[in-house]
């Protein structure tokens, strides 16, 4: 089936959610609260580990109702069946969107051109699965006899922002292999991770579907070549292994065939860490943890395929998205993790969701007459309170955000544990009820200041509150969890790029400038500078004046 095309402001529910702002963008939350006691109750989720509380909202009971209301209306339970069916829903490319199948049961029957594609994920699995218990275990050597002490991913995009990120979530539990990961083209970049390496000990993981990527071979080519220096073409194969579809390509590279991961076009490069892209999480922390990453995820997309919208927790994050992103007009929204070794969650979002839902022209074809995508952006707490906590808490701008916290901390010092969770839960109280005038002026009253002095301070110390925050309360980081926070983002894309009748899953502006990057690496290979603007023509000549 095609996914259904409908725009969201031709419903009923939309024109009733449009009434419904008018007479709610001005309520206080704090008034909510005080006139609802239960209101924490009535708007949180509890589910198995997570604690999802979305009270400190500027919404109501009956906002939640209406925003489900336009999530039926637009046919969203349709769309999500054709989702985990393998229905050709990314039409623009023809192809299905499927990592959800690659944390499946091995028992699911998920087709893909009426052929069940669940034994040949099995079958990579088990590959990932011996190849890493191999290197782990010491079994598989380098050239000189000595057991891998460091693996290096060398991809981009998906096959570098996702592997690289549970990498550094699941920090706690790596093992004794050193990881690295090469993705910019940049050649400091590489030349930064090689003086690290010992070419006797190093495994290298080529992640390029088509193996044709420019970064990555680029990359891919310097780090044969260092490695070359010390050896010989035919210890290549022993260094090397590659995630790709293009056999050929990676033979000629002069990897060994048996060293080759399938990737299957019906993943999506941001959505592949589940597959064979993540071969690296699996080196890092050991098999076992990466299929209990695969089995969160798995949990999480049983809840958003069977829980009814009003307590499915993805369906119900995303509808906020589209609460303030499309009444209120908020463009971004923070992601902050209560947790350091979430510091490369909010990047790995920005290419999941801006890649995704970053579309003007709708389902149909024509060009939207209505926001779509949000600006993803967040740092760790408590870093990030001293940093930009200011502009939420002060700025001109509305900016909702998702609080991430675990309730144990895994090395168990719980002083810091108290600290870090008491600075969690404060700062969505603070967001909520800011500081009224007549607290301020106490405050300065209790302190040693003139009243001239108290008065010329009293504005700048107010805060209006009423910011809208999400806490999403997970009671430990375990690579379970972790799978499960992953896929409760990924569904939210889902949801939201159906809410705005677009295609989520084609990333056609991507395509642009790597065509005329191609195109002026020509000119600076030719000396020769044409159809350029003069901008263009000025930067190329001043690239050239120092090279």
């Amino acid at each position: 089936m095609a996914l259904p095309s409908i725009n969201p402001t031709t419903t009923k529910a939309w024109k009733a959610l449009q009434n419904h702002f008018e007479s709610v963008k001005d309520l206080k939350m704090k008034d909510l609260f005080e006139k609802n006691e239960d209101r924490a109750n009535n708007l949180s989720l509890n589910w198995e580990d997570f604690y999802v509380d979305f009270s400190k909202n500027r919404i109501t009971e009956k906002t939640l109702s209406l925003l489900l209301d336009l999530a039926k209306e637009v046919k969203l339970k349709e769309a999500i069946s054709a989702y985990f069916e393998g229905e050709v829903i990314n039409k623009t490319e023809k192809r299905a969107v499927l990592h959800t199948a690659l944390r499946g049961k091995k028992l699911d029957t998920v087709l893909v051109e009426g052929k069940n594609v669940m034994p040949e994920v099995f079958e990579v699995k088990a590959k990932i699965e011996k190849f890493s218990n191999q290197i782990i275990n010491g079994e598989l050597k380098g050239y000189t006899g000595k057991a891998f002490k460091t693996i290096v991913n060398i991809g981009i995009g998906g096959s570098d922002l996702g592997p690289a990120m549970v990498v550094d979530a699941l920090q706690y539990y790596k093992n004794h292999l050193a990881t690295h990961f090469v993705s910019n083209v940049d050649g400091d970049h590489v030349n930064e991770v090689l003086k690290k390496l010992d070419p006797e000990t190093t495994l290298f993981v080529i992640v390029s579907k088509t193996f044709t990527t420019q970064e990555t071979l680029s990359n891919a080519t310097t780090i044969k070549n260092w490695f070359l220096k010390h050896t010989n073409n035919k210890d290549v194969a022993k260094h090397f292994v590659a995630v790709s579809t293009n056999i050929e390509k990676v033979k000629q590279f002069g990897i060994d065939e048996n060293n080759v991961f399938p990737m299957w076009n019906w993943v999506g490069g941001r959505f592949s860490l589940w597959s064979a892209v993540g071969l690296t999480i699996s080196l890092a922390v050991g098999y076992n943890n990466f299929n209990q990453l695969l089995e969160g995820a798995n949990k999480m997309d049983i809840h958003f395929k069977n829980e009814a919208f009003e307590t499915n927790i993805p369906v119900v994050l995303s509808m906020l998205t589209i609460w303030y992103n499309n009444f209120f007009n908020a463009e971004s929204e923070a992601v902050i993790a209560y947790s350091q070794y979430l510091n490369q969650f909010a990047t790995y979002l920005q290419q999941g969701i801006m890649e995704s839902n970053g579309k003007s022209i709708d389902r149909n074809g024509k060009r939207v007459n209505y926001q779509t995508g949000t600006l993803i952006w967040g740092e760790p707490g408590t870093n990030s309170q001293h940093a930009f906590f200011q502009l939420i808490h002060q700025g001109t701008k509305l900016i909702p955000a998702d609080f991430i916290g675990f309730a144990q901390s895994l090395h168990g010092n719980q002083d810091h544990q108290n600290k870090l969770i008491a600075n969690y839960i404060a700062q969505t109280e603070a967001l909520l009820n800011g500081k009224t005038k007549a607290e301020v002026l106490q405050e300065l009253e209790n302190s040693n200041l003139s009243q001239e002095e108290i008065q010329e301070l009293l504005p700048y110390k107010v805060f209006k509150g009423n910011k809208p925050t999400n806490s999403i309360f997970i009671k430990k980081l375990t690579p379970e969890s972790l799978g499960k926070l992953i896929a409760l983002y990924e569904h939210k894309i889902l949801v939201q790029g159906i809410i705005w009748n677009i295609y989520s899953y084609d990333q056609f502006g991507v395509e642009l400038g790597k065509q005329l990057a191609s195109n002026i690496l020509g000119d600076i290979k030719t000396g020769s500078y044409k159809n350029h603007d003069n901008s263009t023509q000025n930067l190329l000549n001043f690239f050239k004046k120092f090279n």
